[in-house]
């Protein structure tokens, strides 16, 4: 439904809130916020399924889904804070998947990541913050769902595992570096309150990651 498309930005709201109280709580960490944004919206110059895309890290991608447009620009936030920043670890935040709420209902965040140890200090803080995450695996097998014959790489496979592929699809744009994915597509907005959740938005990520970086710091 388009009418609460506007929990869509719950990502780009994380980041912002993050950064926010880093700056209030005066953490000493090295941090940098990307924000990537697009329209989800019908116009006449809209990409269409079977459509090539051209990432901004050079790669392909065919449209096989127009509605995977997060995909898209989180795989070109990657890419530009890599060639810009030369960070030494990724964490990504999005209301990715509504695969995710299928898997773990409103409770939990899923979390990927091809580093153990992050991944580790990821669910620690989300025990702490009580903004709990479940680590998910990347099956690699499902990575051939993702094979095009008129491009790199394709933006989506098929409806089962659909939020290990989304995943998946988003670490080809990472390379080696320690990356966590979180989707927090069942966890950033809900119908009605909960605890210290107000209905609607609920913020969810910031006390995470505050809570993860204050660790750090």
């Amino acid at each position: 439904s388009m009418e609460t498309m506007r929990c869509d930005m719950g990502g780009a709201a994380a980041v912002l809130g993050t950064i926010q109280v880093i700056a209030a709580l005066g953490l000493k960490v090295n941090v940098v916020g990307v924000i990537p944004s697009a329209e989800n919206s019908i116009a006449a110059n809209s990409y269409k399924p079977g459509d090539v895309y051209l990432s901004y890290a050079g790669k392909s991608v065919e449209i096989g889904n127009t509605d995977a447009e997060g995909r898209l620009i989180l795989a070109d936030a990657i890419a530009y804070t890599i060639k810009m920043y030369e960070p030494t670890q990724l964490i990504d935040i999005a209301t990715l998947t509504g695969a995710i709420h299928i898997a773990l209902g409103p409770e939990s965040t899923g979390l990927f990541s091809n580093n153990d140890a992050l991944a580790g200090a990821l669910e620690k803080a989300g025990t702490d913050s009580f903004e709990r995450v479940w680590r998910m695996p990347l099956i690699r097998e499902y990575r051939d769902t993702l094979k095009s014959d008129i491009a790199d790489i394709k933006n989506h496979g098929v409806r089962g595992g659909s939020a290990i592929i989304a995943a998946l699809f988003i670490e080809e744009f990472v390379g080696k570096l320690p990356w966590a994915h979180l989707d927090i597509a069942s966890t950033a907005f809900y119908d009605e309150g909960r605890r210290y959740h107000p209905k609607l938005g609920t913020g969810i990520g910031v006390r995470l990651l505050v809570s993860y970086l204050s660790a750090m710091a």
